[in-house]
């Protein structure tokens, strides 16, 4: 038996995390829910799974929730409390952190200061925090189980092979909706053109940052954290079929990829039964009659792929504001207040306006996020009135 809790169990990855540990069979068992406000969905996964814990963010909601599930054997908490009982639940086997943004980081930091094993969605975690998790000797990565779909891709690539093995990883990346577009044709896109997605079903914050291509940047220095390489070691290869979830090229030559359909079971079965592989229904890819094709990012009218390599090479901080007025930024432009376009110059902008800390402890990188979402929304303010 395999006792799971699952963070972030309303989202995307959340519920098809649920929905392979259903499949799986009794050998598994979900033993903790926490999400964000949807009490509602929330409670229908308490009934459905039994366990020993939910927690959501809001007291209101929580509140909801007790009433809702009152007949389980459930215990219900709310707020960071809650989500932090369920990182660190003392039955759980393994942690699946599926949250969106900042709220993954301090439950993760619990959870691994608890021991646990974590099988990892929430990227941003490791971009804030990779570096302190470095340093306080928590980043094992024996504990860290990648269930992005191009980091599970290396991971499984890798093996048992050192880092000192691999010249380079390439992170493949689908190009998103705009892919081939000039700037001043973004300019004139909409959110519902920013969601429509060519290849995979997300939630529309990570959908938002695949189209702006912050996703991939993100992507760079979770995988630099991850596996212990050097910045300039990790490219980026736009791979419209998103069939080959990445490549590892060791110091011979050799290059090795994992490929599948473009679709997140997969890493996250792998995460879950891991070490060992389990059969499944899921849809095979087939070989025959497709073609695989490559090319190099747009960074010029896609520029927060550089911004994250510009944060990612000045450390300290810079990664928490990098991450937090990206998320401030695409919230405002799915609200409709700002345009596409003004997503990386918000962010750079913000980055502009920093005083990097160096070495940061939790608390200067909590400061960092809460800073850059206030200065961002300054901006932001500032955008809408000159519209108006």
């Amino acid at each position: 038996m395999k006792n799971i809790a699952v963070l972030g169990s309303t989202g995307s990855i959340g519920t098809q995390t649920l929905e392979v540990v259903k499949a799986l069979g009794p050998e598994y068992k979900i033993v903790a829910l926490a999400a964000g406000s949807r009490d509602d969905m929330l409670a229908a996964q308490v009934r459905r799974f039994k366990p020993e814990l939910a927690a959501l963010v809001g007291k209101e909601a929580a509140a909801r929730l007790r009433e809702n599930v009152k007949a389980e054997k459930c215990i219900v908490q709310s707020g960071l409390e809650g989500q932090l009982a369920a990182a660190t639940w003392p039955t759980a086997d393994l942690i699946v952190m599926s949250q969106v943004g900042f709220s993954g980081f301090e439950p993760l930091v619990a959870a691994l200061k608890n021991g646990k094993t974590i099988a990892l969605a929430n990227k941003e975690s490791l971009v804030i925090g990779g570096e302190i998790l470095m340093r306080e000797g928590l980043l094992d990565r024996n504990k860290i189980l990648p269930v992005d779909s191009e980091h599970s891709a290396i991971w499984q690539c890798l093996g048992s092979s050192s880092s000192a093995n691999v010249s380079k990883i390439y992170l493949t990346a689908s190009g998103g909706p705009f892919y081939g577009r000039t700037k001043e044709e973004l300019e004139k896109v909409s959110p519902g053109d920013a969601l429509d997605h060519p290849n995979w079903e997300m939630g529309n914050k990570i959908t938002i940052d695949s189209a702006t291509m912050m996703n991939k940047g993100l992507e760079v220095i979770e995988a630099m954290w991850l596996f212990n390489l050097r910045l300039e070691q990790i490219k980026v290869i736009i791979h419209r079929q998103s069939i080959i979830h990445s490549m590892v090229e060791y110091i011979d030559g050799s290059i090795l990829a994992q490929l599948g359909p473009p679709y997140m079971k997969l890493p996250i079965q792998y995460a879950i039964t891991y070490p060992e592989r389990k059969k499944n229904n899921f849809n095979k890819y087939n070989p025959f009659g497709g073609v695989l094709e490559f090319d190099r990012p747009d960074r010029l009218n896609f520029p927060c792929l550089e911004l994250a390599y510009s944060a990612a090479r000045t450390g300290g901080t810079m990664p928490a504001v990098l991450n937090g007025s990206n998320e401030a930024a695409v919230s405002a432009f799915l609200k409709g207040k700002i345009g596409f376009t003004s997503i990386p110059y918000i962010i750079e902008t913000v980055m502009q306006k920093h005083t990097v800390v160096s070495d940061p402890g939790v608390e200067e990188v909590v400061g960092a996020d809460r800073w850059s979402r206030l200065m961002a929304g300054e901006i932001i303010d500032e955008l809408m009135k000159r519209v108006n």
